[in-house]
C-alpha cells in the first residue's frame, strides 16, 4: 500500500444506542434523535473525527408493524404508516449537530424513493459541514427484506476523511465476504458494519474475520440490546478487538485512534496487505514447476 511510508491516524468513535422499532412512534423516533445526539457529543468530547451508529439508530422499522398482513403475518410493508416527517426532522437535527461539533458522522436510516418504489435501508454519511456527501444503500437483503420491505441498493460507497478511506456495508452483509474483498480492492483502510442482529453466524468473529483477512480496521455497530453478547467496537488490522463498548445494555461510546503505525496494524498494513496483492496476482505462478513427482499425486512419499 502507498500508505505504508505515509501513516495515517484518524480518532473514531463506534456507538451503541437503543434500538426501537416502530416507525409510527413519533416520542420513539424523537427520543431516539436525542440520544444519538448525546452520544455524537459524548464522541465528540473524546476528540473523534468520525462517528459510527448501527443499523437503525433511529429505528429499526419491524416487519409484522408494517405488513399489511400483520401484526400476525409477514406481507407487503405499508410505508405509509412511518412518520417520515418526525424522521426527517431528527436527521436534519443530526445533521446540523455534526456541523456544529465539526463531527463526520455516519447514520442508519430508510432512505425513501419516489412512490411506489420501496424505501433502501441506509447508510448516510454526514461530513463535518453537516452536508450528507454520499450514501450507502443495503444490497444482500435477508428474504424478508428483499421481499416485502426494501429496494436494494447497487454498488459499494467510499468516502475519505483526513486521507483515510472508509467503506461501508449494512445489515446482513457481514455474510458475504466478496463485499469485504471488494473494499480491500478499492483500497480502504476502515470498513464500517453497522446492523442490528449478531446472530446466526457469530457476526462479532466474522467481523474479526474479514479484518484480518483484508488487513483493514472494522468499525462493528450494534444495538445496545446486543451488547451482552457481542458489544459494538472497533477491530484492528490483526484482527484482534482494540476497544469495545460497555457490555451491560447501555448506550456507549468506544473511541480508538486508527493509526497504520501502531502495533496493532504496521505488519497486516505495510507487510501482509501488500504480499497478498502480489500472490493474487499471480506472483506464485511464476515459481511453479514442471516434475512428474509434482503431477503424479498418488506417489509416496
Amino acid at each position: 500500500m502507498p500508505e505504508a511510508n505515509n501513516p495515517k491516524s484518524l480518532r473514531l468513535a463506534v456507538v451503541q444506542t437503543p434500538v426501537r422499532d416502530d416507525p409510527r412512534d413519533i416520542e420513539a423516533l424523537r427520543e431516539s434523535g436525542r440520544e444519538v445526539r448525546a452520544l455524537m457529543i459524548e464522541a465528540s468530547a473524546q476528540g473523534a473525527r468520525v462517528v459510527h451508529f448501527p443499523e437503525g439508530a433511529i429505528c429499526f422499522p419491524d416487519k409484522l408493524l408494517l405488513s399489511i398482513d400483520g401484526p400476525g403475518a409477514v406481507g407487503r410493508a405499508d410505508w405509509d404508516r412511518c412518520q417520515w416527517q418526525v424522521l426527517q426532522m431528527e436527521l436534519a437535527a443530526i445533521a446540523e449537530l455534526a456541523s456544529e461539533l465539526r463531527l463526520w458522522t455516519v447514520m442508519a436510516s430508510v432512505h425513501r424513493l419516489t412512490g411506489p418504489n420501496r424505501p433502501h435501508n441506509s447508510l448516510y454519511v454526514i461530513s463535518d459541514r453537516g452536508e450528507v456527501v454520499t450514501r450507502y444503500d443495503e444490497r444482500r437483503l435477508s428474504k424478508t427484506k428483499v421481499s416485502y420491505m426494501y429496494s436494494p441498493g447497487t454498488s459499494p460507497v467510499t468516502f475519505d476523511v483526513d486521507a483515510v478511506r472508509f467503506g461501508c456495508l449494512l445489515g446482513m452483509e457481514i455474510h458475504y465476504p466478496e463485499l469485504f474483498a471488494e473494499y480491500e480492492r478499492l483500497d480502504v483502510d476502515c470498513v464500517l458494519f453497522s446492523t442490528t442482529g449478531v446472530f446466526p453466524g457469530n457476526a462479532a468473529a466474522q467481523a474479526q474475520g474479514h479484518a484480518a483477512v483484508n488487513s483493514y480496521w472494522v468499525s462493528f455497530s450494534v444495538p445496545a440490546q446486543h451488547s451482552a453478547i457481542a458489544p459494538s467496537g472497533i477491530i484492528a488490522p490483526n484482527g484482534d478487538w482494540l476497544e469495545r463498548c460497555s457490555a451491560d445494555g447501555s448506550s456507549s461510546v468506544a473511541v480508538v485512534d486508527l493509526d497504520d503505525s501502531s502495533e496493532a496494524a504496521a505488519e497486516s498494513v505495510t507487510r501482509a496487505r501488500p504480499w497478498r496483492r502480489e500472490a493474487r496476482a499471480g506472483v506464485c505462478t511464476e515459481h511453479q514447476v514442471t516434475d512428474p513427482r509434482s503431477e503424479d499425486r498418488t506417489v509416496a512419499f
